[in-house]
């Protein structure tokens, strides 16, 4: 029999409807199963047992009554879920990481958290993410080191760390990340998991920028897709969110013969592609194409000087906003994110002025080299996960983007972008391959991304705690 902290949303909403399974034995056994891991991985932030068995006995009266929470015909009544901490819950403080923050408990559900309100999910707390989201690890100088439940020496990637971990152990079947440059692809490759980076705007967002998406973070291609059909329903506070379409996400199921496919190994720049991740994602390749797919190799269309640009803008807007706090809290920003926003102290106007010129120079890139494709195959990350407790994989503050040169063109061409799992290293770590779509054909992206899910081979068995 599974155990019930391994069972899919899907599943939980089924055996409800059944009266099979109640939300409130469903989330004391997936809380149980937290408590047994988190002395091991800290993947979760302001943890709260007592108010999630509140919801869930709600949700239990509800489903007796016959009458779950529902809107448009959906529901995610019971179903244990956690948002990543810079997703606002309201009455929660959202420290973003960094030890530099004043804890000042939020005023109102951010748009994720709102929806998933309205449909009656239990919320058991958050999940953690390093100071600012500005690394792709699990290192935190407010958080306790988040690590990888496939190899506790190794990192989760990040920024959405706490939430890849999580779902990769079982902490519930649906977790929401955020992503502006690989912050939900990169720790999903690494920790196994499924992830979808929708097109900017498809997922309502506060506050909202440039390239910033939030995403669902699960086991299975399916998850993600109920959890999108709840988390892009309008609202009005995202700015910069798309209208609204009455997408059918549940339909997944496709046809991929003649679908013409580009598989990118290079991105132009960045770290070289390790043979285990080249060899996983280039099978991959040959499963969709013995499937009917037309595969065509493409080379990379980002460059060095995009980056460079980008980086700029980065460290700019960073350095404004840690520089205008107060020295003692500016010391307890985490010392790599100190030193790499310190060079922006030196940056003129123009350098900044041209590096946010390379953003739209990285989006016109990407559509146009991905125009000719139905979608475009890569790596997540040319490595696997690396030293828990490194702030990224070269751990070096003046190069600290070398690992994102796959992730960070699609947040620009604001493409839908995913991670799926295609193997597993000598040593046992996962390898994710990436699945772009065009632009706002998320739904394709999930349909690519379970014809996948279908014809990969076996999968590891989900990693338990160490006590077990």
């Amino acid at each position: 029999m599974t155990p019930l902290h391994d069972l899919s949303a899907l599943d939980l909403l089924a055996a409800y409807r059944s009266r099979a399974l109640s939300p409130v034995e469903v989330t004391k056994a997936v809380l149980a199963h937290v408590e047994n891991w988190e002395p091991f991985l800290h993947a979760t932030y302001a943890l709260d047992p007592h108010e999630a068995m509140v919801q869930a006995k709600a949700s239990e009266a509800r489903w007796g009554r016959g009458e779950p929470l529902t809107m448009g015909g959906l529901t995610l009544d019971g179903v244990p879920s956690m948002l990543k901490e810079n997703i606002a819950t309201q009455g929660v403080p959202m420290p973003l990481g960094t030890a530099a923050t004043e804890l000042v408990p939020a005023a109102e559900d951010a748009p994720p958290a709102a929806r998933m309100r309205e449909v009656g999910a239990v919320f058991m707390g958050k999940t953690t993410m390093p100071d600012y989201g500005m690394l792709s690890s699990g290192l935190s100088s407010f958080h306790p080191l988040t690590r990888n439940p496939w190899d506790l020496s190794k990192n989760p990637g990040g920024s959405s760390a706490g939430a890849a971990a999580a779902a990769a152990a079982g902490y519930g079947p649906l977790h929401v990340g955020t992503d502006i440059g690989g912050s939900v692809r990169l720790p999903a490759a690494w920790c196994g998991i499924f992830t979808l980076k929708p097109s900017l705007g498809r997922i309502p967002i506060k506050p909202p920028y440039a390239g910033r998406v939030a995403g669902p973070m699960t086991r299975t291609v399916a998850d993600s897709s109920l959890l999108m059909s709840v988390l892009s329903r309008p609202d009005w506070r995202d700015s910069m969110s798309l209208p609204w379409q009455d997408i059918a996400w549940s339909q997944l199921e496709r046809d991929i013969k003649g679908l013409r496919i580009a598989l990118m190994m290079d991105a132009g720049w960045g770290m070289a592609v390790e043979p285990e991740t080249a060899a996983a994602v280039q099978q991959a390749a040959r499963q969709l194409e013995r499937a009917g797919a037309v595969v065509e190799p493409i080379k990379g269309f980002s460059s060095r000087e995009m980056m460079d640009g980008l980086d700029k803008f980065w460290r700019m807007r960073s350095w404004l906003d840690i520089s205008a706090l107060p020295p003692a809290r500016q010391n307890q920003v985490l010392p790599y994110i100190r030193e790499w926003v310190s060079t922006g102290a030196y940056l003129t106007a123009a350098e900044v002025f041209k590096g946010y010129g390379q953003m739209a120079a990285m989006r016109d890139a990407a559509i146009a080299a991905c125009q000719p494709f139905d979608f475009v195959l890569s790596p997540v990350s040319p490595v696997p996960a690396y030293a828990a407790e490194l702030a990224s994989p070269l751990n070096d503050p003046q190069r600290p983007f070398e690992h994102i040169a796959f992730t960070v063109p699609f947040n620009m061409s604001e493409q839908p972008a995913a991670s799926i799992n295609c193997g597993y290293t000598a040593k046992g770590l996962p390898i994710g391959l990436q699945i772009i779509g065009r632009r706002f054909d998320d739904l394709g992206v999930l349909q690519l991304a379970r014809a996948f899910e279908q014809m990969r081979g076996a999968q590891h068995a989900w990693p338990k705690p160490p006590a077990e």
